[in-house]
């Protein structure tokens, strides 16, 4: 596992509360794992879903005590990104800033580099 004082990825207040809420309810660990997976319109997609550990391959990034759970390969793919919880008129969603995407579709669930 890899926990860095400056880490590659964040995870804002907002998304950990919602990630603590959601957890809390689940009775899971306050774990969120985001992956890149190849697919989606613009050629990468971001996948969430809740953790049980942390492998050692990981990089975590820790936020009021939740974590953000990234593999080494997906690391790569949104090193210098946040990840936030968004609650709008619209839906309720967790949106990646990643700054290298290139490109995005109209949802921003999908992007390239």
């Amino acid at each position: 596992m890899v926990l860095l004082a400056d880490n590659p990825i964040s995870l804002t207040t907002s998304a950990a509360a919602r990630v603590a809420t959601i957890a809390a309810k689940m009775q899971r660990p306050a774990m969120l794992r985001l992956t890149v997976e190849g697919g989606g319109c613009s050629g990468f997609s971001y996948k969430f879903g809740f953790a049980d550990g942390v492998e050692t391959d990981d990089t975590v990034a820790e936020t009021d005590g939740v974590k953000l759970v990234v593999d080494a390969v997906s690391i790569d793919l949104v090193r210098g990104a946040s990840v936030d919880f968004i609650d709008s008129l619209g839906g309720q969603s967790f949106k990646v800033d990643n700054p290298n995407a290139t490109a995005g579709c109209g949802c921003g669930s999908s992007f390239s580099v």
